[in-house]
């Protein structure tokens, strides 16, 4: 068995200018010019699921910005023929709040420490680092922060699995270890999530996952179904995109151009049995269905021309020298073998 051990360590600066963040950007690409071969990546596969990643790397990384945490970016996985994701833009910029790809995990909260914090001081996005707040008068998703420590990455790996740890310390009280294990099985993978936290304030948060799904390449639209374990129900604007059926979501019409939806999904209810959802591409007949094994706290769904996002949230709370764990199951499979 081959593994790998990678330590990284950077203090990030970013010039600042009158309280606004200045960013140049060299590696801004457009479609014609994207090349992925140039960030650090690894390939774990098994008999049957081949799955590429992108690793943490604060210099070279193909993601660097602050919204999403930077282990487990995803770039492709195939099973028995089929493509789940994929890079999902005609451009890409390593810093930019979305370009990145595959089952990538977030926080719709600014960060720990966040409310507090006065213009220049501290707070801590978890699988990020140590960030830098602005003066501004609410946190944005869409912005990139000023980081200031992206703690120290460990990577692990073997031929069918990959454990991404950082450990951050901080001087406002928060610090952690965060581990996240991929482990491929015979239809699919787990995501093995454990947070421990090492400073003397109670983490509490929220997370979510992206997913960006991306089958076989095909548009968002009527070739795919969506189900839940729910009657599930939203009161959001489908803008006429889909309709929600009893368990299902369903596509009226096919997401064009620079189109795109977000919707807020209610139905679900507070046992870790409803927390699960499955995508299925009805043209290729490829579908995946996940799970978690914690409560849902929030669930969405979003969608633009060449991705789908059901976006499912759960709630961290850890004592200071407690942790906590949780699993992410996907369980890949064709129409005929579901």
């Amino acid at each position: 068995m081959c593994q790998t051990n990678i330590q990284i360590r950077m203090r990030t600066l970013v010039s600042s200018l009158a309280g606004m963040i200045v960013i140049i950007s060299l590696l801004s690409f457009n479609s014609d010019k994207l090349n992925f071969d140039q960030y650090p990546s690894l390939t774990i596969s098994n008999d049957e699921v081949e799955m590429k990643l992108y690793l943490p790397d604060p210099e070279n990384g193909l993601y660097r910005g602050t919204r999403f945490d930077w282990s487990g970016v995803i770039g492709s996985v195939r099973y028995k023929g089929h493509e789940y994701f994929g890079y999902w833009k005609k451009t890409h910029d390593p810093l930019f709040h979305e370009d990145l790809s595959g089952p990538v995990e977030g926080y719709i909260d600014p960060g720990l420490g966040y409310d507090e914090a006065e213009p220049g001081g501290e707070y801590v996005r978890i699988g990020v680092g140590v960030i830098e707040k602005p003066d501004e008068e609410q946190y944005s998703f869409r912005n990139f922060y000023k980081l200031l420590d992206s703690g120290i990455w460990t990577i692990d790996h073997g031929s069918d699995w990959i454990t991404f740890s950082q450990e951050l310390q901080s001087d406002i009280g928060y610090s952690y270890m965060y581990q996240k294990t991929i482990r491929l099985k015979e239809d699919g993978f787990i995501m093995e999530h454990r947070l421990e936290n090492t400073g003397t304030r109670v983490i509490e948060t929220d997370q979510f996952n992206h997913n960006f799904f991306m089958i076989d390449g095909e548009p968002s639209g009527t070739a795919f179904r969506i189900r839940f374990p729910y009657p599930v129900s939203t009161e959001s604007d489908t803008q006429g995109f889909v309709e929600l059926q009893g368990n299902e979501l369903r596509f009226i019409r096919d997401v064009k151009g620079e189109e795109n939806f977000f919707l807020l999904l209610e139905g679900y209810g507070s046992e870790a049995s409803d927390h699960q959802v499955t995508v299925i591409n009805e043209k290729s007949g490829a579908g995946v269905r996940f799970s978690v094994n914690k409560p849902l706290y929030r669930m969405a769904f979003w969608a633009c021309h060449t991705t789908l996002s059901p976006e499912n949230s759960i709630w961290i709370s850890v004592e200071p020298g407690e942790s906590e764990t949780w699993d992410s199951d996907y369980t890949l499979f064709t129409e005929t073998g579901e």
